[in-house]
């Protein structure tokens, strides 16, 4: 007897009909929809909340136009990955072993996974900490139980990937209308909003770290890895013209879910700048719920709670299948995911037993996360460049420049944040 098409074997029968031309309207672009949602979730996670806030809090609009400048850049990298991955039919980190030596490949194998885990630091502590909030528990207790969700919701990848894809699309909807309820409540100065979104400054020294950590925040390695992969065998491509159609779908996709992941972290930014002045004290993810009930009122300290929750659960949904595909891509194995969710776990569970401060290890893991951000834009940048693997897809000179250009940017605020700590510039 055979058995019923399952919801990602009709959603590939849907890719391939808009394809060839046979889908059209709103019914065509649905299929298309999910690996842009799926990596939009790295630039809404718990490290952005603590980044953001820690902007509004201490410079109220003032850091805004590093958001706008970060999620342009993460627009542009996105979309380099998915194409990589449409165009050749392979992940960024299976091309960078076939590319470069052995040593070399181990090393960024390393760094990627160094980065992996500070994301994970950041993402499972936060939403942890959104849950031990909401059910007043221990923090320990929040993630514990953060783990077990995690692990429940992975099992779903058995049933293909359109099920935990759809389940990532409703947490990041909840952390998007979470965020304009709180627009609606929070008192903005929307003429300052738009100036401060689009003429850059930089308060004074101290804000570097800041302007790093937001970077850090936004364009985040693992989710360049993640978007060449979750789009490289999608639906079977059969010539150059349905290759350009779903180059230019899949461009659509990041623009949109892009969009609506900076919206949100400016959302951070403004509602925190709240704080700033009288409150300007509050630059954690606890100050900011305490803070909220007297400020804004109960409704918007709960609907923060609700959206950092929604925001750990799916990014470090997320992470963990970024740790796979890195793994497999760099050095050809995989592990079971429940051993993969554990290890990362376990840096987190050390930093809460050990006392750490959780705000400053959320921020720094962002910090981190900027100094290893480089690596695959510049491995990615070379590989899209090479004619042999990318063919007529090759980005071409004038478009290498704009992307060297953003390279360069976050390369200079590392560099300045290392000479800094050096005492060569002022902190």
């Amino acid at each position: 007897m055979a058995t019923s098409p399952t919801l990602t074997d009709r959603t590939q029968h849907a890719l391939g009909e808009t394809l060839s031309g046979r889908r059209h309207g709103i019914r065509s672009l649905l299929p298309l929809m999910g690996p842009a949602v799926v990596a939009s979730v790295a630039y809404v996670d718990p490290g952005n909340y603590v980044a953001n806030i820690q902007a509004g809090a201490r410079y109220g609009y003032a850091l805004l136009w590093v958001v706008v400048v970060a999620n342009l850049i993460a627009m542009f990298f996105q979309a380099q990955a998915a194409r990589l991955g449409i165009v050749t039919g392979r992940n960024l980190a299976e091309l960078s072993r076939d590319r470069f030596s052995t040593p070399v490949t181990m090393a960024m194998w390393l760094l990627t996974e160094a980065a992996a885990m500070a994301t994970d630091l950041a993402e499972f502590i936060g939403g942890a900490v959104g849950l031990s909030l909401l059910l007043h528990v221990g923090l320990l207790v929040g993630m514990s139980t953060m783990g077990v969700l995690t692990l429940l919701l992975l099992n779903m990848q058995k049933r293909g990937f359109r099920p935990l894809e759809i389940v990532i699309a409703g947490l990041v909807a909840a952390i998007s209308i979470s965020y304009l309820g709180e627009l609606l409540i929070a008192p903005a100065d929307w003429g300052a909003v738009l100036y401060h979104s689009v003429v850059p400054s930089i308060p004074d020294p101290a804000a570097i770290t800041l302007c790093i950590g937001l970077v850090g925040a936004t364009v985040m390695p693992h989710a360049i890895y993640l978007h060449s992969s979750l789009t490289q065998n999608r639906v079977v491509l059969h010539n150059d013209t349905e290759r350009a159609r779903m180059v230019r779908f899949s461009n659509r996709e990041v623009v949109f879910a892009l969009t609506i992941a900076g919206l949100v972290n400016m959302a951070m930014v403004v509602m925190a700048a709240c704080f700033h002045g009288n409150h300007a004290e509050i630059d954690s993810l606890e100050g900011a719920y305490h803070t909220l009930t007297p400020l804004l009122g109960r409704a918007a300290a709960l609907i923060f709670l609700i959206s950092l929750l929604a925001s750990g659960l799916s990014s470090s949904l997320v992470a963990t299948m970024a740790g796979q595909v890195v793994m497999q891509g760099f050095v050809g194995f995989r592990i079971p995911i429940w051993i993969r969710r554990l290890v990362t776990m376990l840096p987190s569970f050390i930093v809460i037993a050990l006392g750490a401060n959780v705000t400053s290890a959320l921020l720094w893991s962002q910090v981190v996360l900027s100094f290893v951000l480089p690596l695959p834009m510049i491995t990615l940048l070379m590989i899209s460049r090479d004619r042999r693997v990318m063919g007529r897809f090759r980005m071409n000179g004038r478009t290498l420049v704009m992307a060297s250009i953003m390279v360069a940017f976050v390369s200079i605020l590392n560099v300045t944040l290392l000479l800094q700590t050096a005492g060569l510039l002022p902190a």
